[in-house]
């Protein structure tokens, strides 16, 4: 869990390569994003790449767990993601994400094959709206 939170905050921060660095690269691997949804790494990589450009100013990140497990070579979690960051060079503004992540074990270390996230209902919806509408 800490990896995945210096991650995050890096990537609010404009730092995509943290979160690069923790996805797999075998197939299959999907991501449901809040606001952007992409299958394999030839569109996920680029829609990280993306995120970095778009996210700034991350004034805080904190991964509420709410269940996590873990069979065989494959784990989750679900949480809800409370993050403070600058949208497209506005003013930094709070938000919340239900998120789900799966991990898959390769050679030893646990990396991502999906992520699916959704703003919680309120204000949230104001964010999706603001990334949906970033230039790409």
């Amino acid at each position: 869990m800490p990896r995945l939170t210096e991650a995050e905050t890096a990537l609010h921060n404009g730092n995509p390569g943290p979160r690069i660095a923790m996805w797999s690269r075998t197939e299959p691997l999907t991501l449901f994003g809040a606001a952007v949804s992409a299958r394999s790494w030839a569109e996920i990589g680029p829609t990280f790449e993306w995120l970095g450009k778009t996210f700034s100013h991350c004034r805080s990140y904190q991964n509420e767990v709410i269940a996590a497990g873990a069979s065989g070579d494959l784990a989750y979690t679900v949480a809800v993601e409370h993050t403070t960051a600058s949208i497209n060079g506005g003013p930094p503004e709070p938000y919340r994400l239900r998120v789900t992540t799966i991990f898959r074990r390769e050679d030893g270390d646990w990396k991502v094959v999906h992520r699916h996230g959704d703003a919680l209902p309120s204000s949230e919806t104001d964010v999706v709206q603001q990334l949906s509408s970033a230039p790409r």
